[in-house]
């Protein structure tokens, strides 16, 4: 029950930031071009400051292990693989499309619930594991969408397809950043103080505007609209990801701590960062927009579940 209520108190803020999106465009006035607007400055502006700031002391992060890594992110391609394929063969969508979805069912709400929750549930040992998922997380998982959309789009093997593939992928303001920031930490430089501030102020904006552009989306599209394909990509989010990652790390020997905090990490809702792809790659907004709501409310009761018998199952294989 603890942890159930430390969700739900997780969680009622995120649905009353959604609410403010949605009522702005229902009640408030403000039309399509100015949601498109918001959006455009979150994807573009304060989510790679972001980004940017929070890889900027990538270097300085404890040493890697790889085990927790693979665990989590190979699991992840996995399900992202398996998501991919279903949205194929089950609802007919193109591969811009079919990669959304698939991400959908592993980007996970990390940034807004996943440190809070594994401090609470966890104890504070269990912060460096979620810290390297955490940083790994968008990295890897942003590209992996982009190079996905781009070869659906440019899908060719000659050296003008390469090259449209690729620049599609190195121009994406999200990727862009990940890479500058890490670059960067590895100058031994620090922010400037002044810079360090502004960016940190502009990277603050980046989580509540995100999720008041995916309250402007859900005014737009609602929440029945393709409410099939929101389920499903529920399901892989909240069922199979978690699953995977739990096996994945059972598979590779890694510690109980460290298994129970990115099976918790795999069993959050979908990342309203998932919305933001789907308004980027202009595809699937609709049931991107309700599997965020959807999920969010679900994972209230599914992921205290998950952890609860993760911990029950690390302690019985050790």
């Amino acid at each position: 029950m603890t942890a159930l209520q430390n969700l739900l108190a997780l969680t009622a803020p995120l649905f009353l930031l959604v609410l403010v999106g949605y009522f702005l465009v229902r009640r408030g006035g403000w039309d399509k071009p100015a949601a498109d607007a918001l959006t455009r400055f979150v994807f573009a502006v304060a989510v790679p400051t972001l980004l940017f700031r929070l890889m900027s002391g990538f270097s300085r992060l404890p040493p890697v292990d790889g085990r927790l890594l693979l665990a989590y992110f190979g699991g992840s391609l996995l399900v992202f693989g398996l998501g991919r394929s279903a949205a194929r063969r089950l609802f007919r969508m193109d591969g811009a499309a079919g990669s959304v979805f698939g991400i959908g069912g592993v980007f996970s709400n990390n940034l807004l619930l996943g440190v809070p929750l594994a401090k609470t549930l966890l104890g504070e040992a269990s912060l460096p594991a979620v810290s390297l998922v955490l940083v790994f997380n968008s990295f890897l998982l942003w590209t992996l969408v982009t190079v996905s959309v781009e070869w659906a789009r440019h899908r060719s093997t000659s050296l003008r397809g390469v090259m449209a593939t690729a620049g599609g992928v190195i121009t994406n303001p999200i990727v862009a950043s990940i890479v500058a920031g890490t670059a960067y930490s590895y100058t031994g430089l620090p922010l400037p103080a002044m810079l360090d501030r502004t960016l940190e102020l502009m990277g603050q904006a980046a989580v509540p505007l995100s999720l008041i552009a995916l309250g402007m989306g859900l005014a737009e599209f609602g929440i029945r609209g393709g409410l099939r394909e929101s389920a499903a990509i529920c399901a892989f989010k909240l069922l199979l990801h978690p699953v995977i990652v739990l096996l994945a790390a059972l598979a590779l020997g890694l510690p109980a701590l460290e298994t129970q905090a990115i099976v918790l990490l795999a069993a959050l809702p979908v990342g309203a960062t998932v919305y933001l792809m789907s308004r980027q790659f202009d595809t699937l907004g609709g049931p991107v927009a309700g599997s965020l709501v959807l999920s969010t409310a679900i994972a209230a009761v599914s992921a205290p579940v998950m952890l609860t018998v993760t911990v029950l199952l690390t302690a019985w294989v050790r």
